[in-house]
């Protein structure tokens, strides 16, 4: 199935293009989810149909949701303490009651995530569309699988639960099973479900597309946002142009804002996709006013070297290839380059830190620690530099570890 998930700066109008781009897909065809994020139901005003927390039919082929985080909540509450119930009575715990409780901070996130991917590998849909939080909100949410993984090695390393196979015999001499058990059952099936979430996202049917309206604040927060999926090697496949005013009002009051929506979109096309959609001249409501948007349809699922390809044959680098090749120089300068793609980084926002076989890579606001390839592990930073939107580090063959040529 093809997950498209929808972001852009607050006030955008992203939940707007993402209830049009669903009921386009609907109509030309394809089984569509919409899921919405929202706490309140932003997605049943677009619509003009409440979308309530249960899967519903809005039109014709379209079925649409939004995450419950209170539910969810109160749900995991419920199922943890039944796992630790035998730990709970031996320390003389009193079980809690989950209707007496919100959701915790991060709980939010968590439960957008489970939705993502139950809905991801649902064989009922052919396509998913994500009506994600704010930009700055939605890259927080996809940096969660994997730091929350890697938090949970740290705590929970696996080799230690090489031990786990003594703990059933010493729940027995003791009477009640050991709490440490329950406690690496949960950070299985937590690094399990982790996991599944990264996948779809990680998967190449899944791409992200922004929606901002061009100006100096839009502009400002593409160049961020397109900096943050760059370096979780997410894949755009296009920049939504939100509320376009029209062209040949030189006259009048709309002109100084004309040119000022002109001068973004010419430099947002130098990277990026752009599709313009008109501005209604009013807040688009209900099917018909999401028809007019004429937002751009949800092509087949690209292959990535042919995403590659059409980028590079448009003269655009661009956020869209996930790919950190490995480029082989040893023959002629004695090194191996690492290829890190970040459109709209700046120099002076760029640190690497290097901690044994991986390298923490920080562009502006963000951090990202990724393993390094097998080949890069046996060799020692040499350098790095910017250019044309891409990082390019240096790592140079380490004599003790690297294999002896005659």
């Amino acid at each position: 199935m093809r997950t498209l998930l929808i972001t852009g700066p607050g006030g955008s109008g992203r939940t707007t293009v993402a209830a049009a781009t669903a009921l386009a897909a609907a109509r030309a065809g394809a089984r569509v989810l919409l899921l919405g994020t929202d706490r309140t139901d932003t997605l049943g005003a677009v619509l003009g149909t409440p979308v309530g927390t249960e899967p519903g039919e809005v039109a014709e082929g379209l079925t649409a949701r939004r995450v419950d985080a209170g539910e969810d909540f109160r749900a995991d509450l419920a199922a943890l303490q039944d796992r630790a119930a035998s730990a709970l009575d031996l320390l003389g715990a009193s079980r809690l009651d989950p209707e007496g409780f919100g959701p915790l901070p991060g709980a939010e996130e968590l439960s957008v995530l489970r939705a993502l991917r139950d809905a991801a590998l649902s064989p009922a849909y052919d396509l998913l569309v994500v009506d994600l939080p704010p930009a700055e909100r939605a890259l927080t949410l996809f940096t969660l699988p994997e730091d929350l993984r890697r938090a949970l090695r740290g705590l929970l390393p696996p080799e230690r639960q090489a031990a786990r196979a003594l703990r059933p015999v010493l729940g027995r001499l003791a009477g009640v099973p050991m709490p440490a058990e329950w406690l690496y059952g949960t950070a299985v099936r937590w690094d399990t479900e982790l996991a599944a979430v990264e996948a779809v996202l990680a998967d190449r049917h899944t791409t992200v597309r922004l929606v901002a309206e061009p100006g100096p604040a839009g502009a400002a927060a593409v160049r961020t946002a397109g900096l943050g999926l760059a370096l979780r090697g997410l894949r755009t496949d296009v920049l939504i142009a939100g509320r376009v005013l029209p062209e040949g009002v030189e006259d009048s009051w709309l002109a100084g804002p004309v040119a000022q929506q002109r001068k973004t979109l010419d430099e947002w096309r130098q990277t990026y996709d752009v599709r313009p959609v008109a501005h209604l001249g009013r807040d688009p409501r209900g099917p018909d006013d999401l028809t007019a948007l004429a937002v751009p349809g949800v092509p087949a699922a690209p292959d990535a070297s042919a995403s590659a390809a059409s980028a590079a044959s448009r003269g655009r680098t661009g956020p869209a290839p996930a790919e950190w090749p490995v480029t082989d120089r040893l023959a002629d300068d004695g090194v191996l380059v690492w290829h890190i793609p970040l459109p709209g980084a700046r120099r002076e926002e760029l640190d690497l830190i290097r901690h044994g076989d991986e390298i923490a890579v920080t562009a502006g606001p963000f951090r990202r620690t990724v393993p390094l390839p097998s080949a890069l592990r046996r060799c020692t930073v040499d350098g790095a530099a910017l250019r044309e939107d891409e990082l390019r580090i240096r790592f140079r063959p380490d004599p003790r570890l690297w294999p002896r040529t005659p």
